[in-house]
């Protein structure tokens, strides 16, 4: 395998636990405030080490913005994704959200096809259709019909991901990655901040701890994740995401006492192999007529 690729998979590993590590700072933080001042906070402790970042690699230049359609759409896809995901993450362990969220490879192929009238082969819908059954597996239905807000809540979230994913295809590939973070994140910051004004909570002291470790963890992660990207084909990079679900079991059982259920690991089992599938035809060479 190339040097490149190596590196590039080393990197999403690494990113996808810093990532694992913000997730279990915000489901800590969740217990104390509402949801939308989690997001707030979540923005607001990022963008200093982001903005370090720049003014370190004088990058001030790569903050103009091209367009503002796909910075309106990605805030609002942004807010309601990260607090429909703090939402799931407070009433339920990460690998119960994890589980579901990771359907969202799923949704972004179906809008892809919808959206961007992208061809979508027999195979793969018959692929995506068995990883939907693992979302509902994972989701538990109950007896009466009805799932929990908590998973209905991380399904919201994966939505709202893939639409994001859908909307720098369609608009945003003039856009570079630190562009779309740094304004995503300023966007976030003001609106969830307004929304959660009228019920904020005073910060404690203990737990400025956890924000500073949000802050770092995010900024690097998403910092790794860019330039796994950058080093080597999606295709090739993507699958190592999946592996968010064993640090969620980790982290679950080490930091919340917290133990999954077999249908949880179904679920969520069935829902990587088949984006990993998705993942794989991808790759296979179009045969030639």
């Amino acid at each position: 395998m190339k040097t490149a690729n190596l590196k590039a998979i080393g990197r999403m590993l690494f990113g996808v636990l810093l990532f694992s590590f913000m997730d279990s700072g915000l489901k800590a933080l969740s217990s104390a405030y509402p949801a939308m001042q989690v997001s707030a906070l979540r923005a607001g402790a990022s963008l200093p080490f982001l903005l370090a970042s720049i003014a370190w690699t004088h990058s001030w230049r790569d903050l103009r913005i091209h367009g503002w359609a796909i910075y309106v759409v990605r805030v609002l896809l942004g807010v309601i994704m990260i607090a429909s995901f703090i939402y799931s993450v407070s009433r339920q362990g990460l690998t119960d959200s994890y589980a579901v969220f990771m359907s969202a490879p799923l949704m972004v192929a179906v809008l892809c096809h919808f959206v961007l009238k992208e061809s979508v082969p027999v195979r793969r819908w018959l692929v995506i259709l068995v990883g939907f059954v693992g979302v509902m597996i994972a989701l538990r239905p109950r007896s009466g019909g009805f799932v929990s807000l908590a998973g209905l809540a991380a399904a919201l979230s994966a939505v709202c991901y893939a639409l994001s994913v859908v909307s720098i295809r369609a608009w945003g590939r003039a856009e570079s990655t630190r562009t779309l973070v740094f304004w995503n994140l300023v966007g976030m910051l003001l609106i969830a901040g307004t929304l959660a004004a009228p019920d904020w909570q005073p910060v404690r002291a203990e737990h400025f701890w956890i924000l500073a470790v949000i802050g770092v963890t995010g900024a690097i992660a998403q910092y790794c994740l860019t330039t796994a990207f950058k080093l080597a084909p999606p295709s090739i990079v993507a699958p190592f995401e999946y592996t968010a679900l064993v640090w969620g079991l980790a982290l679950d059982f080490l930091l919340f006492g917290i133990h999954p259920a077999h249908t949880v690991l179904l679920g969520g089992a069935v829902v990587i192999m088949s984006g990993l599938y998705l993942m794989w035809d991808e790759r296979r060479p179009v045969p030639v007529a």
